[in-house]
């Protein structure tokens, strides 16, 4: 076994050694600020329950689809990973973490394990084969512990806010029960892709639960209406955004008579793929309505081909690790949307993009112009330290700091938390340094912009 090492606290920050202090200086203003994390996909039955995690491979290798795509990119069968639930030996879907280590080196992935090995459980020996049961051991060990129970670790990272990710019909009882007790708040989003999208799988059926929930008629004012009424539960149990996770930004305003012979198709099966394109963007449109109407926060997450190996899908079900970026157009896309919506001062819309050409093109100048619009966070594969650095680089110029939505950490796998913003503020510090160094910004601006995209704007930007 090699000898233990330890990180490097000056990790990630520039290598130039004048802009490396000043980035140090600002890194550490914001350390150990409290985590504001209004997006994410952590399952809330784990703070719920408050049960031990099982075991390593559910923590670290099952939940993050960072990990297992790569591995089954090296001809792993997700199986032995136990994705999707399905049955498989830990301590083997760790050994082959193990083995596969050396893929992980220069990835975010990589980075954030190591980080959370070394943070959370204070294991400074790197992974390999040699070592993999000892430190597989080393984790179980502290796993009965209470110390590592979900919510003891949810203290232990600072975490103000929490927000999941959530089904329209939820009765959120375990929101309920999570929140006892916890310092911090744990609040659900609203996420209707399922009721809204006529391609997604189920989706007469789900708006007949719908409106059977909500004792709405089978009639297009009355599918609004249903939806209006759940939004309106869900903010009463906290809720402050809504999520739509679509392949194409793309909106479009109709008469309620069209949207009615639409809704009827999409019920009955006949829409076309035109028809039924047509009808998800303007539920887009109708979903910004209610958002304007009601004040939930909209983000748009968007540019994101879902499951696109069909075996896999049959296999293994959504959600796998297959879900491929493309290019995405918002500004034509979102037109309708922001010709009713734009200017409305409390209407907040946050954009995501996976597409890193449409940062400096399309997401900055429309951030830059219309009140309502703030640019989301790199997400997904991009939200590494290159990728923010590319982030910062192609939106500051042209709508400065202000017009972001602050880190979203948009992640299943809970210990990852607080590696991911730990990641995001070195960046931003080494970001925010590099114009100091360069007399682009004083140091008093760059302190203030430090401690400000941490937390005072992201609460701004959720409303929280």
């Amino acid at each position: 076994m090699f000898q233990p090492r330890r990180r490097d606290t000056d990790r990630l920050l520039p290598a130039e050694p004048r802009v490396r202090e000043l980035a140090r200086e600002l890194y550490l203003r914001v350390e150990g600020a409290p985590i504001i994390s209004p997006h994410g996909h952590v399952p809330i039955g784990w703070l719920a329950e408050d049960a031990p995690f099982a075991d390593p491979a559910s923590l670290f290798i099952s939940h993050d689809h960072y990990v297992t795509r790569l591995l089954h990119a090296a001809g792993v069968d997700l199986a032995n990973l136990g994705v999707a639930g399905e049955p498989a030996d830990p301590r083997a879907a760790w050994r082959i973490l193990a083995e596969n280590w050396h893929l992980f080196a220069g990835t975010s992935s990589g980075y954030w394990l190591e980080e959370e090995l070394d943070s959370i459980f204070g294991i400074r020996t790197p992974l390999d084969s040699g070592s993999a049961d000892a430190i597989y051991d080393s984790i179980m060990a502290r796993l009965s512990l209470p110390e590592f129970r979900p919510r003891a670790l949810f203290e232990q990272f600072g975490i103000e806010v929490l927000a999941t990710t959530d089904d329209p019909l939820d009765d959120l009882s375990e929101h309920v029960r999570a929140q006892r007790g916890l310092t911090g708040r744990v609040i659900p989003t609203f996420r209707p892709d399922r009721y809204v999208d006529p391609d997604a799988a189920g989706f007469a059926s789900n708006v007949e639960r719908l409106l059977a929930a909500t004792e709405q008629p089978s009639t297009f004012a009355g599918y609004l209406a249903a939806l209006e009424n759940r939004r309106e539960y869900f903010q009463r149990h906290g809720a402050v955004s809504a999520d739509h996770g679509v392949e194409e930004p793309f909106t479009v305003d109709l008469e309620h008579h069209d949207a009615e012979a639409l809704f009827q198709a999409a019920l009955g099966g006949t829409a076309t793929a035109s028809d039924r394109r047509t009808f998800r963007g303007h539920m887009l449109l109708q979903m910004a309505r209610m958002s304007v109407e009601d004040g939930l926060v909209m983000t748009i997450h968007a540019g994101v081909l879902r499951n696109h190996n069909t075996p896999t899908l049959e296999r293994f079900g959504p959600d796998s690790g297959h879900d491929i970026p493309v290019r995405t157009d918002f500004t034509r896309g979102l037109r309708p949307l922001l010709e009713r919506f734009g200017l409305q001062r409390d209407f907040h819309l946050v954009l995501f993009a996976v597409d890193e050409t449409v940062y400096s093109r399309e997401l900055a100048p429309l951030a830059g112009f219309y009140p309502a619009v703030y640019i989301g966070a790199p997400w997904w594969f991009l939200d590494a330290p290159d990728a923010i650095a590319r982030f910062r680089a192609a939106t500051t110029e042209t709508a400065g700091f202000s017009r972001g939505s602050g880190f979203i950490d948009d992640t299943r796998a809970f210990l990852s938390i607080p590696a991911r913003h730990d990641t995001a503020r070195r960046a931003d510090a080494a970001f925010l340094a590099r114009l100091v160094a360069e007399s682009r910004i004083t140091m008093a601006a760059a302190e203030r912009i430090a401690d400000d995209i941490v937390g005072p704007q992201p609460k701004r930007v959720f409303k929280l």
